[in-house]
């Protein structure tokens, strides 16, 4: 298994960030004879999670509203430190997971036409998240 830890700035706001170039410049990184296999992204933070969607077109900006409708940044949550609501941040892994899987086939990612790799983060006390990826062939 190949595998590397990358840096990613988020900012200071809620954000869906298309990760999907770094995925492919890692793969692109790695010995010609691995063309096919799985790449495994997981993001090690209790604040950030990994999905699969079109961005660009909407989905991004009603993935964020839909967030902040199911886990609105309140006093409600228990989990008080940090940012007013930041207790939000902490429960988000539990609906958008900190790790996928997708198939590389002939050295590429197996994606449909719309679809990406994204980072989901709306923790803004928290700019720099690491994002490990690992190849595993096949």
């Amino acid at each position: 298994m190949r595998s590397d830890l990358i840096a990613i700035h988020t900012g200071g706001t809620a954000q869906i960030r298309d990760i999907t170039s770094e995925c492919e410049t890692f793969l692109a990184a790695g010995p010609e004879h691995e063309p096919d296999g799985l790449l495994n992204i997981f993001v090690p933070h209790a604040t950030a999670g990994v999905a699969i969607l079109e961005v660009g077109a909407g989905s991004d900006e009603d993935l964020l509203a839909a967030l902040d409708r199911l886990l609105p940044r309140d006093e409600r949550w228990r989990h008080r430190h940090g940012s007013f609501g930041h207790g939000r941040d902490h429960v988000l892994p539990a609906f958008v997971p900190p790790q996928t899987t997708i198939p590389v086939l002939g050295g590429r990612l197996a994606l449909g036409t719309w679809q990406s790799i994204c980072l989901v983060d709306t923790n803004v006390d928290n700019p720099e998240r690491s994002l490990r990826l690992s190849f595993l062939p096949g």
